[in-house]
């Protein structure tokens, strides 16, 4: 069984003076995920996010702010436009359209050319690469008003996964699991203390959760299948010196061959450790002020692996 566990991400700032993306509702939101080729499952809210779990990843909704993350097959692409439109594109501070090299890209509904050039057509978009061609590689494509400026807290932190291993991805592919036990697996109370969770477990694998605190938010999906196994871990907590420990916890317990770490205006740290090798990083600054910085890294002890293995 193959599914592209690899997600598309949107992220927009809306300009000041714009009412509140969260007065939207529930059903604005529910038909701009449709437009995806996706479904709201759940959602759970605070006084400061609403945060939608999705039958293909996740949504998180602001008041000046909207991130959304879709897998599979989806047309994200799609709903970024929807957005585009509907709000207007002089109500946009910043808009970003990240995308990763998928394992099967013939199956996508679109190319990363298409995307961008449909993109275009609304927003004046610059794109950049991080990593290389012959192995994980990502596409962002973002633009930002001429007034825009990221407030110094405003971070974003991902850590990718690829081909996890050891009894944690054993038992991530087994069809008994249940909520309660993935929850254990994963650590999360410690990993998220006083998070509000809300998670589901897929049919016959495969698991997703958002957790708020706040205006702090962190999502986990996992494609537990051994011939694509993928986990993503998103959040705004900075997994810089300070979380460093999660993305540690993280790596110990999931055990992938290889990983990517994407930071905003953080720079995820990957424990120092003599087996595991660092194959390429790079640092890009965006004119609004983002600084990105993407590193890639193996497992020396995966013998598996060649060093650009996709």
């Amino acid at each position: 069984m193959f599914f592209e566990g690899s997600e598309k991400k949107i992220e927009i700032v809306i300009r000041p003076g714009v009412p509140s993306l969260r007065t939207l509702g529930q059903d604005y939101w529910k038909a701009l995920v449709h437009t995806a080729r996706a479904e709201i499952l759940s959602v759970i809210h605070n006084e400061q996010c609403d945060a939608y779990l999705l039958s293909e990843s996740s949504l998180f909704v602001w008041d000046n702010r909207c991130l959304m993350l879709t897998c599979g097959t989806t047309t994200l692409v799609d709903a970024a436009l929807k957005f585009i439109g509907d709000q207007g594109p002089s109500q946009i501070d910043f808009f970003s359209y990240q995308r990763k090299n998928e394992y099967r890209p013939n199956l996508q509904l679109s190319t990363v050319t298409e995307d961008l050039e449909r993109l275009r057509a609304l927003l004046p978009m610059k794109a950049c690469q991080f990593g290389y061609l012959d192995s994980h590689h990502h596409f962002l494509f973002s633009m930002a008003h001429p007034d825009y400026q990221p407030e110094i807290d405003d971070h974003t932190s991902e850590l990718l996964m690829y081909h996890i291993s050891g009894p944690a991805a054993d038992a991530l592919c087994c069809s008994c699991q249940e909520l309660s036990q993935i929850r254990q697996l994963l650590d999360l109370e410690k990993l998220l203390p006083g998070f509000e969770l809300d998670d589901f477990l897929f049919d016959p694998c495969g698991y997703s959760v958002n957790a708020i605190k706040g205006h702090q938010y962190a999502t986990i999906h996992i494609t537990p299948q051994q011939s694509s196994s993928y986990v993503s871990f998103e959040t705004n907590i900075d997994l810089g010196l300070e979380g460093a420990w999660i993305v540690e916890a993280l790596l110990k317990r999931l055990q992938p061959r290889s990983w990517d770490t994407i930071g905003f205006n953080s720079s995820p740290q990957t424990p120092k450790r003599p087996y595991y090798l660092s194959i390429g990083e790079c640092q890009v600054r965006l004119e609004c002020g983002y600084e990105v910085i993407f590193s890639h890294h193996q497992d020396r002890q995966s013998q598996q692996l060649p060093v650009c293995w996709l």
